[in-house]
């Protein structure tokens, strides 16, 4: 451990991803609270929001947004209204510093901005932007960052951060997002880990530990190694009060960032992604870096969170698959096919850029999300689901069948004639007790036959009008 090379870190620009599972039933109720809680909706038409979230003097473009995704993309992205379909961003202006500290290690740190996006299927992601101007090494930075994106604390050596401001002091990053930043969202979270229905919490959530966008500016022509990329990328800070790697095998390094690194702007940029974080560390001046800066704020965040969503929503849909009750959620697997195959048709995308940096990007987030292989399972859940699904029909259309036969056979031993005598005109019921055995096969067979009827009429008519309503919320929602 002694013999980690240090980097010395200017400033860091850290924004970190939050993920939540509310109700949809909830979402406009959701966004009227967002709204008289000061959350602004977010909408790229409106040039007045393109600073003011990201820094003092960071300016964020619409006009690359724009462009930098395909039309399709785009629609969903930043959609004009709140009524559209797609990821719906609220944001609100927070300007307040911090100061975090364990065990004798501090950080300071601010908090420029809160989002809070409302993503389809009852998905919703809180992102904060954080700057950190004190200078640093980087096992300090990393230190901060490995604690502060665990939302609660578990291990011993994670136990006792106290994060403060002025008035306040939180004894996890939990308590500072919901207690403090977005207390409005609070309430609409579900925490059971086990609903009825598609639209439980996020039981798959790794470790309860947030995805981190991190922009490191080191200082100039200070050389960037592949071990600083890899602690990077593993968030290795310090263990025992001593600068840490989770490798001492050079190779193993060598291969891991290779698979993952983004390197076109070396020597001076490289941008390294993994299931932790995605990371840009530059050694530029600031008006070489300030392009990069704007990107990774802009552009490479929007294609993280796209991305990461389709994480979250591969992962609920293998879930929710097997949570399934067979026995009981006869409607619902219908409804989950309907959520896989609606996923699938507007949202689920292999191209999001037709730029070569987008592409580029794209496909180092898919392989580092290990999104096709989830699909791959998604598919294979939806041909089970149609499977299972044409089973039960069967089985139902037999049994009619079959009960259907029964009376076809008895009808016919009458001659499709089961009047009784007694039956015609004024019927009276006092002659029953005495009727023969076949004229007793009579009336059960017809009082159960129109029963029957009956029966199947007020099922059939009353789950078409549930399902009919059931559709009707689900097209309006999701």
């Amino acid at each position: 451990m002694n013999n980690i090379k240090e980097l010395e870190i200017n400033k860091s620009y850290v924004t970190y991803m939050f993920p939540f599972s509310f109700h949809e039933k909830q979402r406009q109720k959701l966004m009227e609270t967002l709204e008289r809680h000061h959350f602004r909706f977010f909408e790229l038409n409106n040039k007045e929001l393109q600073a003011g979230y990201y820094g003092e003097g960071v300016k964020i473009r619409h006009e690359r947004l724009s462009q930098f995704f395909l039309p399709y993309i785009e629609d969903k992205l930043f959609p004009k209204t709140t009524k559209n379909r797609g990821f719906l961003r609220y944001s609100k202006e927070i300007n307040e510093k911090f100061v975090w500290k364990l065990r004798g290690q501090k950080s300071n740190f601010a908090i420029n901005s809160v989002d809070i996006t409302l993503c389809p299927f009852g998905i919703g992601v809180i992102t904060i932007r954080t700057l950190g101007e004190d200078q640093e090494t980087l096992s300090d930075f990393l230190h901060f960052l490995s604690h502060f994106r665990v939302l609660e604390p578990k291990l011993e050596e994670e136990k006792g951060v106290k994060i403060s401001n002025d008035s306040y002091v939180f004894e996890t990053t939990n308590q500072l997002v919901l207690d403090y930043l977005c207390p409005s969202v609070k309430p609409f979270i579900i925490r059971n880990e086990h609903l009825e229905g598609y639209y439980g919490s996020l039981p798959f959530f790794e470790d309860a530990r947030m995805m981190s966008s991190i922009f490191l500016v080191v200082k100039k022509d200070e050389e960037i190694l592949q071990e600083h990329l890899y602690r990077v990328a593993q968030v290795d800070g310090r263990v025992e009060g001593e600068p840490y790697i989770s490798s001492t095998n050079s190779d193993y390094i060598e291969r891991f960032v290779k698979e993952r690194l983004y390197d076109r702007y070396a020597p001076n940029t490289y941008t390294i992604t993994s299931e932790n974080v995605q990371a840009t560390v530059t050694n530029n001046e600031e008006q070489t870096y300030r392009k990069d800066m704007e990107e990774f704020m802009g552009t490479m965040y929007y294609n993280l969170l796209l991305h990461y969503y389709y994480k979250i929503m591969l992962l609920k849909l293998s879930f929710e698959h097997s949570e399934v009750s067979w026995s009981k959620d006869k409607d619902y697997v219908k409804e989950l096919i309907e959520l896989i195959s609606k996923f699938y048709s507007r949202y689920y995308f292999g191209q999001v850029s037709a730029r070569q940096e987008g592409k580029e990007l794209t496909h180092l987030l898919r392989e580092t999300f290990n999104l096709n292989h989830l699909f791959i399972e998604v598919k294979k859940t939806l041909d089970d689901l149609y499977r299972a699904q044409e089973n039960q029909t069967n089985n139902r259309h037999n049994m009619l069948l079959f009960m259907l036969t029964i009376y076809t056979t008895i009808s016919g031993i009458y001659g499709m004639n089961l009047v009784i005598e007694d039956w015609k005109g004024f019927t009276d019921w006092s002659k029953v007790p005495g009727y023969s055995f076949f004229e007793w096969i009579s009336l059960v067979t017809a009082l159960s036959g129109i029963g029957l009827a009956i029966a199947l009429l007020v099922s059939t008519g009353g789950k078409g009008m549930l399902n009919k309503y059931r559709k009707w919320k689900r097209d309006r929602l999701g």
